[in-house]
């Protein structure tokens, strides 16, 4: 009889907890779904600040002149004004070894020679857990010493993507201070903001490690560099609208914390492979959009802010055309 009471009383609490995922993820849909709502202004959308995120075959000499020109074709009738071209990744001990790079510098020649409006940044990074240890000085040297070697190779900038790095990391905080010696460009793609009170604990104890950052320490992140592009995908969201909805309270949320004088990017998904089926039809180029043209809509206009397309080699040309039709 006591066994059953147990028993009894244990499914009473699985059922409570259920209804209270259930509820409170009712609760947050809804909120997503509401950020959806209204039509964006029709000033808000590109500024001719837009970025691109492109993959190493650019700098490992798989891509020749002739691969820039067709590029240039594409570009020249977008707003990208920054391009980060895969250019690491790092060794586990921070060293950054040239022979990653090799035609790093035939591409920023002929970057030069045909789009010459575009800078260019190194787009560097390494996993961090179980990884990269930025914790440990002597690789935060190494790191830096791989920087200094590659601006060698005359890069506009660096663009750090270091990921897991945790909410209040010190180390990271450090790494771009010191990042400051090499470069006049410094942007760095960030988390997401923790879109409502509670969620950033709830997610690390699901994941093991932050998905998001506080407002806090966002703000510190955004005070040490000049660009900071958002990674507003793969936010598991089930449905377009919600997805939209994510982008456009994200948005809000940078718009607030970004000063006009550093450009925000929105990263935007032209990628096809989120390893969840539903999230390749919830997530695309053209919710990104409408999401971050309803976020700045609320905000009033503002000049360095744009999508960030994640990445060249995924992107089809369904996703430019959204890109073009639904932003440019």
């Amino acid at each position: 009889m006591i066994a059953r009471t147990v028993i009894r009383r244990g499914l009473r609490l699985v059922a409570l907890a259920l209804a209270v995922v259930v509820a409170l993820g009712g609760i947050l849909a809804a909120a997503l779904r509401i950020q959806f709502t209204g039509a964006p202004a029709a000033w808000a959308k590109s500024t001719g600040n837009d970025a691109l995120w492109l993959g190493h075959a650019w700098v490992d000499g798989r891509r020749s002149e002739r691969d820039v020109e067709r590029l240039a074709v594409r570009l020249r009738a977008t707003g990208v004004k920054d391009v980060y071209v895969h250019s690491g990744p790092f060794e586990w001990d921070g060293r950054l070894d040239p022979a990653k790079y090799p035609s790093a510098g035939n591409f920023i020649k002929w970057m030069r020679t045909h789009l010459p409006g575009i800078r260019v940044s190194a787009w560097l990074g390494q996993t961090v857990k179980n990884g990269l240890d930025l914790d440990d000085a002597r690789s935060r040297e190494n790191v830096l010493a791989g920087v200094a070697a590659i601006m060698k190779q005359g890069y506009d900038g660096i663009h750090y993507n270091f990921e897991p790095i945790g909410d209040d990391d010190t180390e990271f905080l450090d790494l771009l201070e010191r990042t400051r010696r090499h470069t006049k460009l410094l942007s760095a793609s960030t988390p997401q903001i923790a879109p409502y009170p509670g969620m950033r604990l709830t997610a690390r104890a699901v994941l093991g490690h932050d998905k998001y950052w506080s407002q806090g320490y966002f703000r510190q992140v955004v005070a040490r560099v000049d660009q900071v592009a958002i990674m507003t995908y793969d936010s598991f969201t089930p449905l377009q609208s919600l997805y939209g909805g994510y982008v456009t309270r994200q948005a809000g949320l940078a718009l607030d914390l970004v000063p006009e004088s550093k450009a925000l990017y929105i990263g935007a998904p032209a990628y096809h492979d989120h390893g969840i089926a539903w999230a390749d039809h919830a997530e695309s180029v053209a919710m990104a959009a409408e999401g971050a043209r309803l976020a700045l809509s609320e905000h009033g206009p503002r000049e360095l802010y744009g999508l960030a397309l994640y990445v060249d080699f995924a992107a089809t040309e369904e996703d430019w055309h959204e890109y073009m039709t639904r932003w440019r």
